[in-house]
């Protein structure tokens, strides 16, 4: 089992390895994280949640989905996510108060 870390920890380690590919479920903090990696030289790839739940084997839990986002990232049939900028997700928070307010 891989060892757990910090959000703190994830950018030092991230920078020590070589560049290699990273799966992520697609969420706002996600693309945060995307943005990170890739300037350190690494592609990132990441994957609506809804596509990656059908390859959770067992119960909900960070192990299980660490898994099935490996298995989810190695299908040739995977359709990813593109990276939002800082920009982009501004807009849609923008957007998503917008309507909360309107509901």
């Amino acid at each position: 089992m891989a060892k757990r870390q910090l959000r703190k920890q994830v950018t030092g380690f991230s920078s020590r390895l070589p560049s290699c590919q990273i799966g992520m479920e697609a969420c706002a903090t996600a693309h945060h994280w995307a943005r990170a990696l890739a300037a350190l030289g690494h592609e990132v790839k990441l994957m609506p949640p809804a596509y990656v739940k059908p390859n959770v084997k067992r119960g909900k839990n960070d192990a299980a989905d660490a898994e099935a986002i490996r298995e989810a990232v190695q299908r040739p049939t995977m359709r990813f996510v593109p990276v939002k900028t800082p920009e982009q997700q501004s807009i849609l928070m923008v957007h998503r108060t917008r309507a909360l307010v309107v509901r």
